[in-house]
């Protein structure tokens, strides 16, 4: 039986002391690629998040007072309980994610894998006893926990992307809730609540809200949160950032991406195009890390074009559910006219498509656009769609100024016959991550992972990250014996 079978329960509510009817209303939870009704969950308001936020407050001291190795086991046995249903999450990351098979399967893998990393977590050293400044006082640094952390996930690695904070959060003693996005408010919430549910979480740690901009905003905003985690665009990213720090929040900010994959003249051509095709393809360009833009040596460039759009062109798009294909649909119609948008004002520029620009309903064949400059729009905006706009340079130095030519700085790649050329290059790149003789596209749980400028503030994510992110040091001094002061 999975884990929501028994619809009755949950359906039309909310996780928040067990489900129950939202103050927000009824979501439908729809499939992109057939506009069917898959289910309906339940609509968050501001007063949901107000009751949550207490509750969470009044349940945390207690979780946090439970001693690590029973914190431990409660995550252990969520990873059991999500291997155990992985075929139920793949299939709505499938169908109302619009996820390829390979995709989702990928997605529990890496959600398996934070949890496992979470679960490490409490029974590792938490502080450090200091040498005393006087004779007979004890001296001791601890990790605490914040208390509420707050968490926004986005709609495009829905599982994952709300897993990676909700488990190492819980894992150091907090309470946590949640906010997935509603157009995948089952497979990053629901599915996430009965995951930790069926696990023995005790009531009131995690609350589930799916909501829109409304419930967000009263989250980040409310007195009982300690901290948000927010993963989604850079313009929201900014404005989450200006209400946490008047009111004093920690933040952490996941934003967006304009990641470079440079091919240098001494690359493998054929690896180099397929990692391209990788990077900019996968999950149909709809992920922070895509390969946004292709910066080639001039004396490769056009070889590297051509297998580039013939590997594109061999790509077939349709239902992930019903098909062998190797790209679904884009989420919703919006995303896929600012892609067009992006796509027709770059050509009108002066690009050319090698192959694609076209679309049917949600379904946007994989595009490849030449003689891309940095003034068009598929060079300086987040496309978030299969578009691999491709930047001709004359040598290395151009080809790092061009990377580093945006405000983002989340991921680099560099492919290249040379290790140490693709390190002196790598050194020079303003990103939190590089990848050489690789795609842009990758992600460990125990690995920091984070961008710089508008891709957020730091490698924030990650095993031994978890404990800078989700706990606060605090300082204890004792002595056996109280004594007197000058005054």
């Amino acid at each position: 039986m999975g884990l929501l079978d028994d619809g009755t329960a949950w359906s039309g509510r909310v996780f928040s002391d067990g489900w129950r009817a939202a103050h927000g209303g009824v979501l439908a939870a729809t499939e992109p690629a057939t506009g069917a009704v898959l289910a309906e969950v339940g609509l968050a308001d501001a007063d949901d998040v107000a009751a949550a936020t207490v509750r969470a407050a009044q349940a945390q001291p207690g979780w946090a007072a439970t001693i690590g190795p029973a914190r431990a086991a409660v995550l252990r046995e969520a990873a059991a309980v999500l291997s155990a249903n992985r075929a139920e999450f793949e299939q709505w990351l499938v169908r109302e994610g619009g996820a390829v098979p390979g995709k989702a399967a990928f997605e529990v893998d890496l959600a398996l894998g934070e949890l496992w990393e979470a679960a490490a977590l409490p029974t590792q050293p938490c502080g450090h006893l200091l040498p005393s400044s006087e004779p007979g006082r004890e001296s001791v640094a601890r990790r605490v926990p914040l208390g509420v952390v707050g968490v926004i996930s986005p709609w495009n690695f829905p599982l994952i992307l709300s897993i990676r904070a909700v488990a190492p959060a819980l894992a150091l003693g907090n309470a946590v809730v949640l906010k997935p996005d509603t157009q995948t408010a089952v497979s990053g919430g629901t599915l996430v609540a009965r995951l930790f549910e069926a696990a023995g979480l005790p009531s009131g740690l995690l609350h589930v809200l799916p909501g829109d901009a409304v419930p967000g905003a009263a989250l980040v905003a409310d007195p009982h949160v300690a901290m948000i985690a927010f993963t989604g665009s850079t313009a929201v990213g900014r404005e989450v950032g200006a209400t946490a720090g008047r009111t004093l929040k920690r933040v952490s900010l996941e934003l967006g991406g304009n990641n470079a994959l440079l091919v240098l003249d001494d690359a493998d051509l054929e690896i180099a195009s397929s990692a391209g095709a990788w990077g900019a393809f996968l999950h149909q360009g709809q992920v922070c890390m895509t390969a946004g833009r292709h910066i080639v040596h001039e004396s490769v460039a056009d070889e590297y074009l051509e297998r580039l759009a013939k590997r594109a062109q061999s790509l077939p798009v349709g239902d992930p559910f019903t098909g062998q294909v190797a790209l679904g649909p884009l989420i919703n119609s919006r995303q896929r006219d600012n892609v067009h948008r992006i796509v027709e004002q770059t050509v009108e520029a002066g690009a050319e498509i090698r192959t694609g620009g076209t679309y049917e309903d949600l379904f946007y064949r994989p595009t490849v656009l030449a003689g891309v400059t940095a003034a068009m729009p598929a060079f300086r905006e987040e496309i978030f769609g299969p578009v691999a706009p491709v930047v001709v340079v004359r040598d290395d130095d151009e080809a790092v100024a061009v990377a580093n030519d945006t405000e983002y700085g989340l991921v680099a790649a560099v492919q290249t016959g040379s290790v140490d050329r693709g390190r002196q290059i790598a050194a020079r790149l303003r990103t939190g991550i590089v990848h050489i003789n690789d795609q842009t596209l990758n992600n460990d749980a125990y690995a920091p992972f984070g961008g710089t400028g508008a891709s957020g503030n730091g490698s924030r994510f990650g095993s031994q990250s978890s404990w800078d992110e989700f706990t606060q040091w605090q300082w204890v001094t004792a002595r056996d014996q109280a004594h007197g002061f000058p005054f």
